[in-house]
């Protein structure tokens, strides 16, 4: 069973920067992507950012495009987002997921890292 844990969230300044980062352990997998997602209260999760498996190809919802990067580690099954210039209405509980070789959609979750923004 794949497990996946978020962390590196926390209070910051809008205008200031966090890292996250997730990690991948419990078994073998082969992932086709994985992404960030968040959830702001009384919002639905939202796709931040995608990353196929050799790191190759990204994507970015345009409300963070030039200010968060995706990256992984493959040697340490290491899913990261690099978040700049934070704003306000970044605040929200961000998710990692996994989307195995095979599967039709991201099934694989962790259990959320809170990012709240004060202005």
């Amino acid at each position: 069973q794949v497990q996946l844990v978020e962390s590196g969230g926390g209070l910051v300044q809008a205008g200031g920067s966090l890292r996250l980062s997730c990690a991948a352990s419990g078994g073998t997998f082969r992932a086709l992507k994985m992404g960030w997602f968040r959830q702001a209260p009384g919002k639905e999760r939202d796709i931040v950012a995608e990353i196929n498996q050799i790191g190759t190809r990204t994507s970015y919802a345009d409300s963070v495009k030039g200010r968060f990067t995706i990256s992984i580690d493959k040697f340490k099954s290491t899913l990261y987002l690099q978040m700049n210039k934070l704003k306000p209405e970044d605040t929200a509980v961000y998710y990692c997921a996994t989307w195995p070789v095979g599967a039709s959609a991201y099934n694989y979750w962790g259990q959320g890292t809170q990012v709240t923004v004060s202005s």
